[in-house]
């Protein structure tokens, strides 16, 4: 497998440098860039784990924690770690909730000891990668965090909460199901719909809506588009689950 570490750094120093020689010689691949969030954007990809170095947390810009937290939120699969001393690691957190990270290791640092435990979290790699992805899309936090909830011991899962980060998330990873929400400020569920279909890299992903949307004129307004199912938020999560683990086995009788 590809054991891919992304290490941001605003340190480049021995501590760092010898991270990255241990990590290398256990033949994972390593790629270092700053904490700055218009880097982080453009990539395609962040790689499975990601190691935040914090010496010099406070040199941080308060914009590029708070991008780091949305990150964290929405890249199910990716784990994240931060690495600093007892203040660093404190301050950190003022930003960046403790229960969305997967670890922290406490300068000073035994390198030993993160080579040892980033070995066995690449194991979980694989079994995150054998996952089917979903995108769910909802304006409300709090359905994205349930959604998520139920979802990620079986599928993984990214978020988006408004249709035009849908969009931006869907050109840089594929998915193989997307849970749109109907209504949504700025563009709704159904034109969301219609720009996924415009683009060839999207257009056959499958979409189920998921909605609060009951009335007869809403489920009929969107069949030209060809939403795999219209189910309804108030759905219990296990009738949920159901008709995504049916979609799933039908998907691979059809394979």
């Amino acid at each position: 497998m590809d054991k891919r570490i992304l290490l941001i750094s605003q340190a480049q120093g021995f501590m760092v440098n010898a991270m990255v020689k241990s990590l290398r010689g256990e033949d994972f691949e390593v790629l270092v860039t700053e904490p700055k969030v218009n880097v982080l954007s453009q990539m395609e990809s962040l790689g499975d784990i990601v190691l935040v170095y914090l010496d010099g947390v406070e040199d941080f810009s308060q914009d590029f924690l708070v991008y780091l937290k949305d990150l964290i939120t929405e890249q199910d699969g990716v784990f994240f770690f931060l690495i600093g001393n007892v203040e660093e690691l404190d301050l950190a957190k003022k930003t960046i909730p403790e229960h969305s990270l997967h670890g922290c290791f406490t300068r000073p640092l035994n390198v030993r000891e993160l080579v040892d435990r980033i070995g066995e979290v690449a194991a979980d790699v694989d079994h995150e990668r054998a996952k089917k992805h979903i995108l769910v899309v909802d304006d409300d936090p709090t359905m994205l965090r349930t959604l998520r909830l139920w979802l990620s011991d079986k599928y993984r899962v990214y978020m988006a909460n408004s249709g035009m980060n849908a969009l931006s998330l869907l050109a840089k990873n594929q998915v193989d199901l997307i849970l749109l929400d109907y209504e949504m400020p700025v563009a709704s569920g159904p034109q969301v719909l219609e720009m996924i279909r415009s683009e060839p890299s999207t257009a056959d992903t499958p979409v189920m809506f998921l909605t609060a949307k009951n009335d007869k004129e809403s489920v009929m307004s969107v069949v030209g588009l060809k939403p795999e199912k219209y189910l309804l938020k108030t759905m219990p999560p296990d009738v949920l689950m159901e008709n995504i683990d049916n979609f799933f086995e039908a998907q691979k009788g059809k394979q």
